[in-house]
């Protein structure tokens, strides 16, 4: 079996430390090598920037970026010519009485502007990009597609 792997991490620092939990930053960055930053922090929920990437917007993204990689190869596959793709994807989490919680869905709603082939197969193949998607198979919640539909780019 053929495998890859991915190294990513944080970086936080605060001359303060964490002696107070209400005034320590939860601001950090997300790395990767030879690859820009991504400002981060918790959700303003949990005390964090609302203007920073938070790790739970991150996962949703994860899930919605691989979908559309995958429903964008498969399309090129079959000679469908996709010339535009918006996600409005969202999650949602639940929070147990212990602070803990765990995502409990993440709706996909994609559309899709065709320059050419088959609408109807183009808006089929979402299910099969879902089925292949590397993050979609390793969660442990329920994923839904919602399709926008896919529509020729003169509609």
């Amino acid at each position: 079996m053929k495998e890859h792997s991915f190294q990513a991490g944080v970086r936080w620092s605060s001359a303060a430390g964490t002696a107070n939990y209400r005034a320590y930053s939860r601001d950090h960055e997300v790395v990767a090598a030879a690859k820009p930053d991504i400002p981060a922090s918790s959700a303003p929920a949990y005390r964090g920037d609302a203007t920073r990437y938070n790790p739970e917007e991150l996962l949703v993204a994860a899930l919605a970026s691989c979908h559309m990689l995958w429903y964008l190869h498969l399309c090129s596959a079959r000679g469908i010519v996709v010339t535009e793709y918006a996600d409005d994807a969202f999650g949602r989490m639940r929070l147990g009485e212990d602070g803990s919680g765990a995502f409990a869905g993440v709706t996909l709603r994609p559309r899709v502007t065709v320059g050419s082939g088959d609408l109807s197969e183009a808006r089929a193949l979402h299910e099969e990009a879902h089925r292949l998607c590397f993050i979609a198979r390793s969660v442990n919640f329920a994923i839904s597609i919602e399709s926008q539909g896919a529509f020729r780019s003169d509609e």
